[in-house]
């Protein structure tokens, strides 16, 4: 997801918020209307279905969900901080953790998960993510997301590949692997010939072997290249949380970079930019056989009628393990809010297995951070599209790594994309990277 350029909070007025924050709580039985705010549609219809309980047990308080466009959400937030209006709580990527952590706009949970015992193992995942450098607890995580790979299973066939097949595709930084291979076997020219045959068109193709994997809507192309990288070992920032650098001018990263866009300059996959149809859409029409999508996006492949549809995990290193990056978003709590007491009443609801079962079952479109949520969706699912236990799978078999943690987040996404455009695109070179790299060091080291 491609977030909108933050713009930090003036020093005084987060003092101001943060001391609002430790003089409005609120008694948990005094009445009170929780605002929380989503930018997701799907996620605010889902906590919808939780909000009857609670007002049950919780008599005295109502909740009121807002959804608006992620184009406009984290200027609104960082609008209300300012004004002393922002959301009692609310849905936030990790990638502002650090500017409203530091800026105390965010209430640490600590002592309201040890006063109500919550139990944190039960978090299969993103638990970590939205701890911040003192160390305490700044969110609950709602949900995660990692990469698959959608497949044609028609396509596949055709090209002599089984599902089996596709679940054991490896990667490396050399020469990319059973998955690149497949990639140039399953791409065909106009005249029916296959990329590893003799006399392929390269520049007239019918079915391109994967869908572009040049995304560069942020510092780690999260959405294509970056999901493959660290299934070989791979890790551009030099520590999760917390980088100091990134370190793009690794021989592997420059060398995984180039692959990439290796397989687009030799028709094997599509240029940047070159479709205006989704994904889903250049999957079920065959232009493609295979493409890198989202957990958030399997019941969109679940629902094509006009082509049947696999899904396979990432392809394992070398080494035959999977390392993919997941997302996590997390539950805030303002510090500057009104009725902090029933709003941690809210989100400590909306974080149970019961809420958490029962948005994901209500809809598929987000997967919960609670385990037994994601076995009960899997379930569920599973009777729609066979493959979705790839999914939990990353889950049983802890392959899942959080995306990385790192300060000045907006202002490295502003530097580095541009820089990756120009190096798919072919007007810049592997010389970029060491460039892009200092950069980094420099924008890490910013508050």
């Amino acid at each position: 997801m491609k977030l909108k350029k933050f713009v930090p909070v003036a020093a005084g007025a987060a003092v101001l918020m943060a001391l609002a924050g430790c003089t409005g709580g609120g008694g948990s039985s005094d009445k009170a209307t929780v605002n929380w705010w989503t930018w997701d549609p799907n996620q605010a219809a889902a906590y919808q279905q939780c909000i009857p309980g609670f007002e049950k047990e919780n008599p005295n308080v109502t909740v009121k969900i807002s959804q608006y466009q992620v184009s406009d959400y984290f200027t609104k937030i960082t609008a209300g901080f300012v004004s002393g209006d922002a959301p009692d709580a609310f849905m936030n990527s990790v990638t502002f953790l650090q500017s409203y952590a530091s800026q105390h706009q965010l209430l640490a949970l600590d002592d309201k998960i040890k006063q109500d015992k919550v139990d944190m193992s039960q978090f299969a995942i993103g638990a970590d993510a939205w701890k911040y450098t003192d160390g305490k607890q700044y969110a609950l995580p709602m949900d995660w997301s990692t990469g698959v790979l959608y497949f044609n299973t028609d396509l596949l066939a055709k090209a002599g590949y089984t599902p089996e097949d596709a679940a054991k595709f490896t990667w490396n930084p050399q020469d990319g692997g059973t998955l690149w291979k497949a990639i140039k076997h399953l791409t065909v020219d106009k005249n029916g010939v296959r990329g590893d045959e003799p006399g392929f068109d390269s520049k007239n193709i019918a079915t391109y072997g994967m869908s572009n994997l040049e995304s560069t809507g942020d510092p780690f192309g999260q959405n294509a290249w970056g999901w493959i990288l660290p299934n070989d070992g791979v890790n551009i920032p030099n520590k999760n949380q917390w980088a100091t650098v990134f370190n793009y001018n690794d021989p592997k990263v420059v060398q995984g970079v180039k692959l990439v866009r290796d397989l687009a300059n030799d028709g094997f996959t599509p240029q940047l930019n070159q479709f205006t149809t989704a994904s889903n859409e250049q999957l079920a029409s065959g232009n493609v056989a295979i493409t890198l999508g989202g957990t958030w996006e399997a019941s969109t492949y679940a629902a094509l009628k006009d082509a049947k549809v696999g899904i396979a995990p990432m392809p394992a290193g070398t080494d035959g393990k999977r390392h993919a990056m997941s997302n996590s978003n997390g539950n805030n709590i303002w510090a500057g809010g009104k009725h902090i007491d029933q709003t941690w009443k809210w989100v400590s609801y909306q974080e149970s297995e019961a809420c958490q079962t029962k948005t994901a079952t209500y809809n598929a479109s987000f997967f919960p951070s609670i385990g037994a949520s994601m076995e009960a969706l899997t379930k569920q699912e599973s009777a729609k599209l066979p493959d979705f236990h790839v999914f939990s799978d990353y889950v049983k078999n802890d392959e899942l790594f959080p995306s990385p943690i790192y300060n000045n987040g907006s202002a490295l996404t502003n530097a580095m994309v541009p820089q990756f455009e120009a190096y798919f695109t072919n007007k810049a070179d592997e010389s970029i990277f060491q460039k892009m790299q200092d950069q980094s060091k420099e924008l890490l080291a910013k508050k």
